[in-house]
């Protein structure tokens, strides 16, 4: 298990997962519950209880940094987010990315916003944090970032960050309504992080 960070905003602080978590986290998905027709958002008491829980388990593996979204102005939870399918490549032992703690690649995913927070800047703030995290502090090479094929508000939002969009991976997992789901892929390569982040930071002054 690493150290989860908190990162902190101007309008979200993002906010290491925990069972603390689990009343905000219910109280937001209830707001709006057809919101997540194609998001893997949890719905009532139980459902919380096995997503963080699950959350964790791949967070003591090294697989995962989840993260709830909390509105600095209340104090209030209002989604989460998470890094996962982070993996540290073996590189030689003479190559200076040799023995790194932290993971080479990885994706940001299993995002969601409680119904009040859509089209607010807590979304852009959120990967503006991560990724701002990922390849300035952790050092990543690559960020990835997956949505429903069907998802299209989920697609526009990442084009506008700036992700390159990749392609289709067919059945690649399982949907919000238990089909083998099409995954529109998109990425973000350290190369292009500085453009993005230029890109972000003027969509929040905005």
């Amino acid at each position: 298990m690493f150290t989860v960070p908190i990162l902190k905003g101007r309008y979200i602080r993002l906010e290491p997962l925990s069972h603390a978590h689990a009343q905000g986290l219910a109280a937001a998905t209830a707001q709006d519950p057809e919101l997540y027709r194609w998001t893997l958002a949890p719905q009532g008491a139980a459902e919380v209880g096995r997503y963080i829980d699950t959350a964790l388990q791949l967070r003591e593996a090294g697989k995962a940094a989840p993260f709830a979204t909390v509105r600095v102005a209340d104090g209030v939870v209002i989604g989460s987010t998470r890094f996962f399918d982070l993996e540290r490549w073996a590189w030689p032992a003479s190559h200076e990315r040799a023995g790194r703690e932290h993971a080479d690649v990885g994706e940001i995913g299993y995002t969601w916003l409680t119904a009040a927070a859509i089209r607010t800047a807590a979304n852009t703030e959120a990967k503006l944090l991560m990724m701002t995290h990922a390849f300035e502090v952790w050092g990543m090479l690559r960020i990835c970032l997956h949505t429903d094929e069907r998802n299209e508000r989920s697609r526009a939002a990442i084009e506008r960050i700036g992700a390159k969009f990749e392609g289709i991976l067919r059945g690649h997992r399982m949907a919000a309504d238990f089909i083998p789901r099409n995954s529109a892929r998109y990425s973000i390569v350290a190369e292009e992080w500085l453009g993005i982040k230029e890109r972000l930071m003027g969509r929040l002054d905005a």
